[in-house]
C-alpha cells in the first residue's frame, strides 16, 4: 500500500497528505477521466473486498528456524518453507520485496476434491493452525468444495486473488510469473492476472502437451493439454531464446560458396509509410527492371547500406526517378504526402556492362547479401546468415516431447523415491527446466508456493549444475496430510526429494541444501486481558518478559531478521562482545544483542566492532528488557548514535 501511495504522489504531488491520499483532490486532478458509470465491465464475487482486504492485512506469524530437518544449514542459500503461503507471502514481503525473477505455481485446479486453502477472513494464522492440527477448534477443518456447495467458483476466487496479489510484489520489475491451470478456473484465472498484474502485462497462454497417448474412454474431445499461464511484472516483456535446433539449421545451405550457410528471406519489412526514406527503387541488375517493396512495405536498411550491398554486383548511383506516385501506392498515402527528393539505386554502366559485371560476380559466387533467384533473372532476396542468429524464440504450444509430461513426471518421482510414488500429480523436471531457461539469469530467485512434491528444487538445482549457475529457490507448501503412508505430510516429501535429488549434483559445485523454517505465531507474546483469577498487577509481571516460554533465542533472531527486511539465507556470526552475544548479520549490516545485561560496554563493543565491518548503512536491535534501567538504555543509544547510527536504527524488542 505504502510503496503505491508513493508511486501516487509521484504522479500527482497535490494529493500527499501526510502519507495519505486526498481523493478529492484527485478527482479534480482527473476531471473527465473518473468513470462514474454503474454498468461498465467489471469482475467480481461473493468475498473478493474481504479477500483484497486479507492481502492487505499483516502476518502475526513468524517463521520458526528447523535445523533438524534441513540440510547444509550453515552454507546454503536455498529456503523450503512449511504453512500457509498466504500468511508465509506476508512474511516475505520486507526481505523479498522485488527480489524475486520467476514464480512458478501449480495451485489446486478447483476439481471438487479436498480443498484444504479455506481462508477465514477474520485471523488467516490460527485458521492455518487449526488446519494443521495445531489448535483445538472443531478438529481439522478441511472442506470439500463441490460443484454442489453453491460457491465452487468463488471459493476457489477468493483462495488464490490475495496470493496472486501479494505474489506480485515480489517479482523483480523484469520478473515473471508462470500459473499451471486446467479448464475448470483456466477462464477465471486469466481474468484475475489481468486484474492483478495488468491487462498489458500477458505474455501468453502456453498449452503443454501433458500427455504423450490419448486415452479413448473420454467422452467428447479428449483433453490433452493443460495451461500455463504467463504474466510479467511490467508491459513488453522479452524471454530469452532457446538453442537452435539440428532440424532448424538443416535449412540453411551455401549454394554460392558464401563464407557462412544462410537461407533465403525476405527483403522487405512493414511500416511503409513511417519509413517513407526507405521506400524507393533499385533497378534490376540482370533485367533492367525498377524493383520497389511490396505494398505497405519499405527496404530493410536505410539507402546508404542498400547502394552499397547493390554494388557488390556492378556500379551504381542514386538519381531522382520522379517516381512520387509510386512510391506513394507503396506506401498506401496520397502523393501529395509522399516525402521528397527520395533517390532511386540505378545502374551507373550501360545496362548490357551493368548485366556483364553482375553475371560474372553471380557465377564467381559469395553473392552480396540481396541476390537475385532463377539464376539471376528472378526476384531480389535476402540472405540471413546461420552464423548470425543466436536461438529460436519460444512459442506458446510446449511439446511433450521438449518438455516432458506427466507419466515423465511420475517416473522422475519413482526413481528418486526407489520405485514407489509417494505424490500423485508431480510435474516434470523440464518443464521447470524450460521456464527457467526462457526467464531467468544464472543467479536469479525462483519461487514456487504451492510446491508440492518439490519439482520446481530440483529443476533449480539440474539447471545450476548444466550451466554452473547461482540460482537460489524458496519453497512454500502447506503441510497437508500426505497421500502416501510413508510420509505424514506433503512437506515430508518435498523435504526428501531435494534431500535426495540433490545427491546427483553435489559434485558439480551445485547447493543442494536447503534451510526449513516453518510457520507460526510470534514468539512476541500479545497482551492478553486479566483472566478470572488473575489480578492487573499479576498479568503486568507476566507480561514483563514479552517472549514466549516456548521460544528460543534463535527463534526470536530469525523473526527480527525477518521483520527487519533481511534475507533469511544470509549468514549469521556470533561475537562475544562486552561478556554477552552479539549476532551480527550480513557483514554487519545487523546487530542483534538478545541478552539480559546490555551495557554501554556492550555498545562500545559493537561500535568497534561496525568500525571494522564498515557496512554503509547500519542497524541495531536489542531486548528491551536487557538494559538495567533507562538511563542505561540512554547511555547505550548515545554510544551508538556518535558511531553513525540513526535513531531509527536503533530497536527494541
Amino acid at each position: 500500500v505504502q510503496d503505491n501511495i508513493q508511486a501516487l504522489t509521484r504522479l500527482f504531488p497535490e494529493v500527499a497528505c501526510d502519507g495519505k491520499v486526498d481523493f478529492n483532490k484527485l478527482r479534480n486532478l482527473l476531471g473527465d477521466a473518473i468513470d462514474n458509470a454503474g454498468d461498465r465491465y467489471n469482475f467480481t464475487w461473493h468475498g473478493k473486498d474481504a479477500a483484497l482486504r486479507l492481502s492487505q492485512t499483516p502476518s502475526m506469524g513468524t517463521l520458526r528456524p528447523c535445523k533438524a530437518q534441513s540440510k547444509d544449514w550453515d552454507t546454503t542459500q536455498n529456503l523450503y518453507i512449511e504453512g500457509d503461503n498466504l500468511e508465509v507471502l506476508k512474511l516475505l514481503q520486507k526481505s523479498y520485496h522485488g527480489k524475486v525473477k520467476m514464480i512458478y505455481i501449480d495451485p489446486p485446479y478447483n476439481t471438487g476434491s479436498d480443498f484444504v486453502y479455506h481462508d477465514d477472513f477474520r485471523d488467516s494464522l490460527e485458521n492455518y493452525k487449526r488446519l494443521t492440527g495445531q489448535a483445538d477448534d472443531d478438529g481439522k477443518t478441511y472442506t470439500t468444495n463441490s460443484e454442489t456447495s453453491g460457491r465452487y467458483h468463488t471459493d476457489w476466487l477468493n483462495m488464490i486473488y490475495p496470493r496472486l496479489r501479494l505474489a506480485r510484489n515480489l517479482l523483480r520489475e523484469d520478473g515473471v510469473i508462470f500459473i499451471s491451470i486446467d479448464d475448470n478456473e483456466g477462464d477465471n484465472l486469466k481474468k484475475v492476472c489481468d486484474e492483478v498484474f495488468g491487462e498489458e502485462c500477458f505474455v501468453a497462454n502456453i498449452a503443454w502437451q501433458r500427455t504423450y497417448s490419448t486415452r479413448n474412454d473420454s467422452k467428447g474431445i479428449v483433453n490433452e493439454v493443460e495451461h500455463i499461464l504467463t504474466y510479467s511484472k511490467r508491459p513488453n516483456w522479452s524471454p530469452k531464446k532457446l538453442p537452435r535446433t539440428e532440424e532448424m539449421d538443416a535449412k540453411y545451405k551455401n549454394p554460392d560458396d558464401d563464407v557462412s550457410s544462410w537461407t533465403s528471406d525476405n527483403p522487405f519489412a512493414p511500416g511503409a509509410a513511417t519509413h517513407q526514406g526507405m521506400v524507393y527503387a533499385i533497378q534490376h541488375p540482370f533485367t533492367g527492371e525498377m524493383i520497389y517493396p511490396s505494398d505497405r512495405a519499405c527496404w530493410r536498411y536505410q539507402q546508404d547500406e542498400m547502394l552499397n550491398i547493390m554494388n557488390g554486383w556492378c556500379p551504381y548511383v542514386l538519381k531522382d526517378l520522379h517516381d512520387a506516385e509510386r512510391r506513394a501506392e507503396v506506401c498506401g498515402i496520397d502523393s501529395a504526402d509522399i516525402k521528397q527528393d527520395v533517390e532511386g539505386i540505378v545502374l551507373a554502366d550501360d545496362p548490357e556492362v551493368a548485366k556483364a559485371k553482375a553475371r560474372a560476380v553471380y557465377e564467381r559466387g559469395q553473392w552480396p547479401k540481396f541476390y537475385f533467384t532463377k539464376g539471376g533473372t528472378g526476384g531480389i532476396r535476402r540472405k540471413t546468415y546461420l552464423n548470425s542468429l543466436e536461438g529460436k524464440l519460444p512459442t506458446n504450444l510446449w511439446l511433450y516431447s521438449d518438455v516432458g509430461h506427466t507419466d515423465e513426471a511420475k517416473k522422475e518421482v519413482k526413481t528418486i523415491f526407489g520405485g514407489a510414488a509417494p505424490f500423485d500429480t508431480p510435474k516434470p523436471t523440464r518443464l521447470v527446466d524450460r521456464m527457467m531457461e526462457i526467464a531467468t539469469d544464472e543467479d536469479s530467485l525462483i519461487l514456487d508456493f504451492f510446491s508440492g512434491s518439490a519439482t520446481t528444487g530440483q529443476a533449480v538445482m539440474k539447471r545450476n549444475a548444466e550451466d554452473k549457475g547461482t540460482r537460489r529457490f524458496i519453497l512454500v507448501q502447506l503441510p497437508e496430510p500426505s497421500p502416501s503412508p510413508q510420509y505424514e505430510t506433503i512437506c515430508k516429501i518435498g523435504e526428501e526429494r531435494i534431500r535426495r535429488a540433490g545427491e546427483q549434483y553435489k559434485d558439480k559445485g551445485v547447493d543442494v541444501g536447503f534451510r526449513v523454517f516453518k510457520l507460526d505465531t510470534s514468539n512476541l507474546k500479545k497482551w492478553q486481558p486479566p483472566k478470572d483469577d488473575a489480578t492487573l498487577e499479576q498479568t503486568l509481571q507476566e507480561s514483563v518478559n514479552n517472549i514466549a516460554s516456548d521460544r528460543t533465542e534463535e527463534d526470536l533472531l530469525y523473526e527480527i531478521i525477518l521483520k527487519m527486511g533481511f534475507d533469511l539465507s544470509w549468514p549469521i556470526e556470533a561475537h562475544d562482545v562486552g561478556g554477552v552475544q552479539v549476532f551480527v548479520v550480513a557483514a554487519g549490516a545487523l546487530f542483534i544483542c538478545l541478552a539480559d545485561n546490555i551495557t554501554p560496554t556492550v555498545a562500545e563493543g559493537m561500535a568497534k566492532l561496525h568500525h571494522e565491518l564498515a557496512p554503509e548503512v547500519w542497524k541495531v536491535v536489542c531486548r528491551d528488557t536487557g538494559f538495567r534501567d533507562d538511563a542505561a538504555k540512554v547511555n547505550v543509544r548515545e554510544i551508538l548514535k556518535a558511531e553513525g547510527l540513526d535513531d531509527a536504527a536503533f530497536v527494541t524488542v
